[in-house]
């Protein structure tokens, strides 16, 4: 374009007629003042082409720095996306602890779908569940509970005792059922993970990593029993142990766990406009105060104003 105007300029002015010799000369202070104007025309094009371009409000001064938060290890993921808004030693191996049940009520899910059978279909209590150490929900062997009561007893009142007991009657043994658990994490891509037992009970050869642990949620969140189960404050007799669910705004699910060697677990969840926000932190002293400042962080990078 600059090429023509030039041209244009030239062909213009550039050569006149000498009315007193009859030769054509050139004006040469004619000439430039046109190209002048023409080039100044140009540059007024392209600038008014650059305002005309959409300026975006966020720049690198909006978006907030990251919370210091006590874990150990820890990661913030969108659900929907996968993208990760925060991590710290999220690939490093770490114990579970209880959050590990919710792998064993996703498969226990899996199973129930893949082999058409209700939640509500009555089980008996197989004798390798009765008595098992920590959190219980105190079951006998021989009797009978619903598949529906084992999963809320396991992921709200985290009772070790239901989840040895849907190892057993939906695996038909608990070794198959495991072998099923860790072919799921596989399947999802987690590649720091193994587990050894279907609670999360102490065992050097049973770790996660934080990313994991979130790709295993996120999947979880995705089936809608067992979003129902996690988000529910009560059940029956059951009260949810994850004080998520009672204390932060737009609160889903999911578990929390503890043992004297993982220290304290919490993958916890959250929904606000049209983002889910997965959150877990390893091995912290400040569990829910940090979740719930990585999830406000999350939140506000994402541009999802607080719900009223």
């Amino acid at each position: 374009m600059e090429r023509k105007l030039c041209r244009y300029a030239w062909q213009k002015v550039g050569i006149q007629a000498n009315k007193k010799t009859g030769k054509r000369g050139l004006t040469m202070k004619k000439a430039a003042m046109i190209i002048g104007i023409g080039l100044a025309f140009l540059l007024g094009l392209m600038l008014f082409d650059y305002m005309a371009e959409p300026v975006s409000r966020a720049g690198a001064e909006d978006i907030p720095a990251p919370p210091a938060v006590s874990a150990q290890k820890a990661i913030l993921m969108d659900a929907g996306t996968g993208e990760v808004l925060y991590e710290k030693n999220a690939d490093e191996k770490a114990f579970p602890a209880s959050t590990t049940k919710i792998m064993t009520a996703l498969v226990t899910l899996e199973l129930c779908r893949q082999y058409d059978i209700s939640i509500k279909e009555k089980v008996v209590i197989p004798k390798a569940a009765e008595g098992v150490e920590g959190s219980s929900l105190y079951l006998k062997a021989g009797e009978e509970k619903t598949i529906e009561e084992l999963l809320y007893g396991v992921m709200l009142r985290s009772g070790n005792d239901g989840a040895a007991a849907l190892a057993e009657v939906m695996g038909g043994n608990t070794r198959h059922f495991l072998q099923l658990m860790n072919e799921k994490a596989k399947s999802l891509g987690c590649t720091g993970t193994h587990f050894t037992n279907p609670s999360g009970l102490p065992d050097k050869e049973h770790y996660t990593t934080a990313r994991d642990l979130a790709q295993i949620a996120c999947c979880a969140m995705k089936n809608k029993t067992f979003r129902k189960i996690v988000s529910a404050r009560t059940w029956k007799e059951y009260t949810n142990k994850n004080k998520t669910v009672f204390q932060y705004e737009g609160a889903t699910g999911i578990k929390i766990g503890f043992t004297k060697q993982a220290g304290r677990t919490l993958v916890a969840s959250a929904r606000r406009q049209d983002t889910e926000l997965i959150c877990v932190v390893l091995n912290d002293g400040d569990w829910f105060n940090d979740a719930y400042r990585l999830l406000d962080y999350g939140f506000q990078v994402k541009g999802c104003a607080d719900e009223e």
